[in-house]
C-alpha cells in the first residue's frame, strides 16, 4: 500500500489526476499498458467542414481548427534515484525533484481561453483516444514526496510522469476560390494561420528497478532510462538511500536551458518596440460596414478607446474611412494593414491583452507589427462581403451585439452566428 503527497501547491487550473502505476514489485518484472503510437494526421471533427467543402458569405468571419500532426512522448516530471538494501525494504517516503515542467500551449499562448484552442485540444485527445488537458495548466514545479512499499533490494527510479503530446495545427477558413473559366465559389480552405501545440495526459507515479522489464514506450521505461542502469552507480553496492544519476542530471539541465532560452526570447520580443512602418496604401478608401445596416467600424479619438460600431454622419471626420496598406496576396487570401484616415493610426489588438478572448480592437501608431496585420477573406467577385482575421493572434473579428458604440473584438473561432461578416464599401 502506498500514497503520495505534494510538498507544494499545484498551479491554478491543473487537474490533479494521478494514475497508479501497475508495477508488481514482488515479481521480477513489471508491466504497464504501452503508450499509444503517434496518430496519423487527424481529419476534422464530426460535423466540421473539410477543405474544399462549400461555404457561404456568412462563414467569412469563422474558422475551425484541425490537426496536422501529433506526437506522443513519455516524459518524466519528477525523479529520484534510490538504492534499496536487504535491510531497507518496506515502506518509505522519498522526496523527488522536478525533472521537467510541461505547459499546455496553443501557438504562442499558454492561456487557453478561446473556443478554437479548446476545440483543437479536444480533437487531439479524441484522435489519440487519450484524456488530455484542454485548459490552462502546468505540471508541478514543486518537489514531490512519493511513498512506496519496497519489497526487493535494488536500484530504483522513483518518478512521476506523463505523456507529452505535441504537434502542428491548422485552421479552416472560408474564402473565394477560382473554379476555372473565370468563375469563383466560396469554399473552406487551409488558412494561413497555423502553429504548434503542447498538452499532456493523466499523471502517473511509481517506482521501477533496473532489473524490471517494462514496455519500451512506457513512462516507466523513460524513468528507467534516466536511472542510467549501465552506470557504476547502478552496478556497485551502496548504502541505502539516494544515488545520483548523470543521465537525469543532464536531462534536467537540458530542460532548464531550453525553458530559459524560450523565456529570454519571449522577453526580448516583448521589450522590442515595433519600428515605424513606411506604408504603401492603395488610393481608395473604404467603410467596413455591417451588411445591410447603417453601423460601421469607427476609429477612436482617444488613445485608450477602441474601434466601435458607429453610424456615419457629417461629424464622423473620416474616422469611419479605412485604407488597405502594404497589401500582399497568397493563395487568394489578402494580407493588409488597415490605416484610418481620421486619426492616422493603424488597427491593432493591444499587445498587453492580445492573448485574451474578446480583446478589443483599437488603433495605434503604425509599425512593423503582426498585431497590425490582417487576413481578409472575400466573397465571390461582385460581392463586397469580407471576413477579417488578426495575423498574430489568429482570431477573427466580430462584435458581441449589434448596437451603436459596441466594440469590435477578437473571437478565436469567430462569431458562429455570422456577425463576423462585413462589407468593404468604397467611399
Amino acid at each position: 500500500m502506498r500514497h503520495s503527497r505534494s510538498s507544494g501547491l499545484w498551479r491554478s487550473g491543473l487537474t490533479a489526476l494521478t494514475a497508479v502505476a501497475a508495477l508488481a514489485l514482488a515479481a521480477p518484472t513489471a508491466t504497464a499498458a504501452p503508450a499509444p503510437a503517434p496518430a496519423k494526421p487527424a481529419t476534422p471533427a464530426a460535423g466540421q467542414p473539410k477543405i474544399g467543402d462549400s461555404c457561404t458569405s456568412a462563414d467569412l468571419g469563422k474558422r475551425y481548427p484541425y490537426i496536422k500532426s501529433t506526437q506522443v512522448v513519455p516524459t518524466i516530471t519528477h525523479f529520484k534515484g534510490w538504492y534499496v538494501t536487504e535491510g531497507s525494504t518496506g515502506s518509505q517516503t522519498i522526496e523527488t525533484s522536478t525533472q521537467t515542467v510541461v505547459t499546455v500551449q496553443v501557438g504562442l499562448s499558454a492561456e487557453i481561453q478561446g473556443s478554437f484552442q479548446v476545440e483543437l485540444l479536444g480533437q487531439v485527445g479524441g484522435s489519440l483516444g487519450l484524456n488530455v488537458q484542454v485548459s490552462s495548466s502546468t505540471t508541478s514545479s514543486q518537489s514531490k514526496s512519493i511513498s512506496w512499499d519496497f519489497r526487493r533490494p535494488g536500484y530504483y527510479a522513483l518518478y512521476e510522469g506523463t505523456r507529452k503530446v505535441t504537434g502542428q495545427y491548422g485552421s479552416l477558413n472560408c474564402n473565394r476560390v477560382g473554379t476555372g473559366n473565370g468563375t469563383y465559389a466560396t469554399k473552406w480552405v487551409d488558412g494561413p494561420e497555423s502553429g504548434s501545440y503542447t498538452t499532456y495526459t493523466t499523471l502517473e507515479e511509481g517506482a521501477v528497478r533496473c532489473e524490471d522489464t517494462v514496455p519500451a514506450s512506457s513512462i516507466m521505461r523513460k524513468a528507467q532510462d534516466l536511472l542510467d542502469c549501465g552506470s557504476p552507480a547502478a552496478t556497485t553496492k551502496h548504502d541505502a538511500g539516494p544515488v545520483l544519476s548523470v543521465k537525469a542530471d543532464q536531462a534536467r539541465h537540458d530542460a532548464d536551458n531550453a525553458a530559459s532560452a524560450a523565456q529570454s526570447l519571449k522577453a526580448a520580443q516583448a521589450a522590442k518596440p515595433a519600428p515605424s512602418a513606411a506604408l504603401n496604401c492603395q488610393p481608395g478608401a473604404y467603410k467596413i460596414d455591417v451588411p445591410g445596416k447603417p453601423l460601421n467600424w469607427s476609429a477612436p479619438l482617444l488613445a485608450n478607446d477602441g474601434i466601435r460600431l458607429r453610424e456615419s454622419t457629417f461629424f464622423s471626420a473620416h474616422l469611419d474611412n479605412w485604407r488597405l496598406c502594404n497589401v500582399t496576396e497568397k493563395n487568394g487570401v489578402i494580407e493588409a494593414t488597415l490605416w484610418n484616415w481620421g486619426n492616422g493610426g493603424c488597427a491593432t489588438i493591444p499587445a498587453n491583452i492580445a492573448n485574451q478572448e474578446q480583446a478589443y480592437l483599437t488603433t495605434a501608431t503604425c509599425g512593423e507589427d503582426d498585431l497590425q496585420r490582417f487576413y481578409i477573406y472575400r466573397d465571390v467577385p461582385g460581392s463586397p462581403k469580407i471576413g477579417l482575421q488578426n495575423k498574430y493572434t489568429g482570431s477573427m473579428l466580430g462584435y458581441d451585439r449589434y448596437a451603436d458604440g459596441e466594440l469590435i473584438r477578437q473571437y478565436s473561432s469567430g462569431r458562429q452566428d455570422g456577425t463576423g461578416t462585413y462589407t468593404l464599401t468604397g467611399v
